[in-house]
This record gives C-alpha cells, structure tokens and sequence, in this order.
C-alpha cells in the first residue's frame, strides 16, 4: 500500500504501516544477462539458480542469436541500453574491450576470492585480456584434436596405439588409408572460407612457427602446402572446401574417412554414429619436438562499462564462477579451468578422448586477441581457399593475405 493511501485512510492507519514497512524495504537490484544459451543450457539454469539464492540481486535473462550478438550487443550499448552482463564469442571479446564497451575487471578480479585467474588454461584467459588488462571471465571453452578410425588402422596394417604424431606420419597415414574402391578418404577436415577454416588452420601455422601476425612465415607456408598436398592427392575429399566442422565428422562417423579434425562435441554423436573402434590423439606437429598448438573456442562472460551496478553485476559473475565445477557434468561443456577435473562418464571411448582433449587445452591459443579479428580471419580464409583451389600457390596467398593484415594491424 503506497505512503499517500496511509495519510488519507485513517481507520487502517496501523495496518497501513505495517504493510508499507514489509514494501519500503530495499529492492533488489536487477541485473540482466544476455547469451545464446537455451533451456537447460548453463546461462538460463545457472541465473535461475541464481535467483534462488534470494541475496538482493535478480537477475533477468534474454536469450540472442548468434548472428546479432555483436551488431545487437553494440548497438545497445552505444543507446545506453546494453546488459550488464554478456556472454560474448571469445573472438570478439577484443572488439568490445578494446572500445571501452566492457568495464576492466582487472583489480575486482585480484581481490576475489572465487575468481583466480591461475585456474585457467592461458588460451582462454588470453582471449579476455586487452592491453594487459582483464576485460572478462572465460565461460567454457573448447579445442581439436585428430580422430582415427581404429579398426581401420588394424586393416591397413597400421598400429592402432600409434596415431599420427607429426605431420609427415599424418600423409603418410592418410595415403595408406585411402581407398578409393571403398569411398574412404584419408583424412576429414575443414577448410571452409569461414571462421570454421580459420578455425582448422591456425593452429597449423602457429606450430610451424607462424601466427596471424606473420601469416606468410616459412612455417606457415609449409603447413598450408601440406593442407594442398592433402586434397590434390585426394587423401580428403575436394568437398572439405565447402563443408564446415559438423559435416566433416559425419563423413568420418559414416565411415567414409579414416581420420578427421574436430572437438569435443562431436563425441556424444559419435558414440550414437560412428559403428567401429576409434580414439582421439594430440593435433599432430610439424616435426618431432615442434611446438603444440590449437584452436579455441567457446564464449567469456563480460560486464558492460556503462552499467549502473558494477558490484552486484561481479558478483553475479563470481556465483557463475563459483559453478564451474558444474559445466560437464550438468551441461557437457568443458571448463577453462585447469584446476576442474572431467568427471568420468563411465564410457570409455568418450573418457579417454576427453583426456586428450584436457591436455590439448594446454596449448589451445585463442584467435587474436585482437578488434578486427573479423577481417584479419578473412584474409586468411581467402588465402586458403585460393591455395587449395590452384588459383594461387601457397607463398602467393600468404602473402596476399599477410598484406591484407598488415593493413588491418596498421
């Protein structure tokens, strides 16, 4: 009951004040999320959980696609009308940061007692860095490694145990492997002109030495010409040119490849698909004792620079912290913590991949950090596509695409 019908109402005068006294407390403070998380995804759950806790703080939730998070996301936050907090691709976090769109959690992070950035696997927690500060908090994260068709390996007289360690054991395998007469190709992978061939390929020129700021280094050079040596020798179909990540592990799933390049959410479908033995091994190196290297994706949690409650906002974040113990178990998303063990799932062929992957997290890289991510990878993509077309060599598209970064980098 509002305080003008308790001075007119005089004969409810007591109970008046008793009702307005429960309402006059302190509200609590609303906090919005946005993610494109679902139904029993982890953002929904966790923030209904949350909101259990009765602590002064609700949280509200919205879900976006994927498509608008960035356009939307700026948008709101150039009108004043951003979240407080997002869920961001880890590709763009730089974007934001680097604009002041999201508040720096440098000091918030070094006094909290939830949030320890040690935790974390480096790739992961590079990505929400900028300027040497800490724009962010990663969410879940994931990687590749190489798949192999175990029982194949046996029938082409290969040693099951012994999967592919360097890039040269790789063709030499897929090339043994191959088998036209039955349709099966070598190797499945991805080099789509997207994200997804970025994706597949960076990893590739960071363990030979390069990286997008020296795209058409020697190293890199090398690895796109094995990439090219791959599909002119017909050791993985011509169609990986077009075909993203999902289809590539079908044709693997299916039979139709021996090995194949992708992560760790393809597992679940391949224990239900894939109608043999197989195993999971380390991306394989360019030569023995070269660098480890691979890709990383997945989301951070991000608080906007505008928002009004920057406190309750961090402690929303340190709740969703505090249950990444949850993250596999409850939503079959690997952590970016090195310290949150993979609980077993009592299936063999998906635990000993998921230790596989645990370790090649160790040296999953993130793509940038950097704003113009977007036209950095671009330029790669391009560069790959124009090599393994035969529109160019592999130095030539390179080096197109490194003076096409080096525009963007200034």
């Amino acid at each position: 009951m509002g305080i003008r019908n308790l001075l007119v109402m005089g004969a409810f005068a007591l109970a008046s004040v008793s009702t307005f006294a429960v309402s006059a407390k302190a509200e609590d403070v609303t906090i919005s999320v946005w993610s494109l998380d679902r139904d029993i995804q982890p953002a929904p759950t966790l923030v209904a959980d949350f909101n259990k806790l009765n602590t002064g703080i609700k949280v509200e939730y919205r879900q976006i696609q994927f498509d608008d998070v960035v356009s939307e996301a700026m948008r709101a936050y150039s009108t004043g009308q951003a979240p407080d907090i997002i869920a961001i691709d880890n590709p763009e976090h730089a974007l934001f940061a680097s604009r002041g769109a999201f508040l720096d959690l440098t000091d918030m992070i070094a006094k909290s007692s939830e949030i320890k950035t040690a935790n974390y696997f480096p790739g992961p927690l590079a990505s929400t860095m900028w300027d040497g500060k800490n724009y962010g908090v990663p969410k879940a994260t994931n990687t590749i490694a190489l798949y192999y068709n175990k029982d194949m390996f046996k029938a082409k007289g290969l040693d099951p145990n012994k999967p592919p360690q360097t890039w040269d054991e790789l063709l030499d395998a897929a090339r043994k492997l191959t088998d036209p007469g039955a349709n099966v190709y070598g190797l499945a992978f991805s080099a789509k002109g997207n994200e997804e061939g970025t994706f597949q390929f960076l990893p590739w020129a960071q363990m030979a030495g390069g990286g997008y700021e020296n795209i058409n280094s020697e190293g890199s050079i090398k690895a796109l010409d094995v990439w090219k040596t791959i599909i002119d020798e017909k050791l993985a179909s011509r169609d990986s040119l077009t075909r993203g990540q999902w289809d590539s592990t079908g044709t693997f799933n299916s039979g139709n490849a021996a090995m194949a390049i992708s992560g760790p959410w393809e597992l679940d479908r391949m224990l239900t698909e894939a109608k043999f033995d197989w195993g999971v091994a380390l991306l394989p190196v360019p030569e023995a004792g070269a660098e480890r290297s691979s890709a990383m994706g997945d989301f951070n949690w991000a608080i906007f620079a505008n928002t009004q409650h920057p406190a309750e906002a961090f402690k929303v974040l340190e709740y969703f912290v505090s249950q990444d113990i949850r993250m596999f178990s409850d939503f079959g998303q690997l952590p970016a913590r090195s310290d949150i063990a993979i609980p077993a799932t009592g299936k063999p062929l998906k635990d000993e991949a998921l230790k596989v992957f645990t370790e090649q997290l160790k040296y999953a890289k993130p793509r940038g950090p950097h704003p113009e991510w977007p036209k950095i990878s671009k330029a790669i993509q391009d560069a790959i596509q124009a090599a393994l077309t035969g529109q160019m060599s592999s130095k030539d598209a390179l080096d197109q695409a490194a003076e096409k970064i080096k525009a963007v980098l200034g």
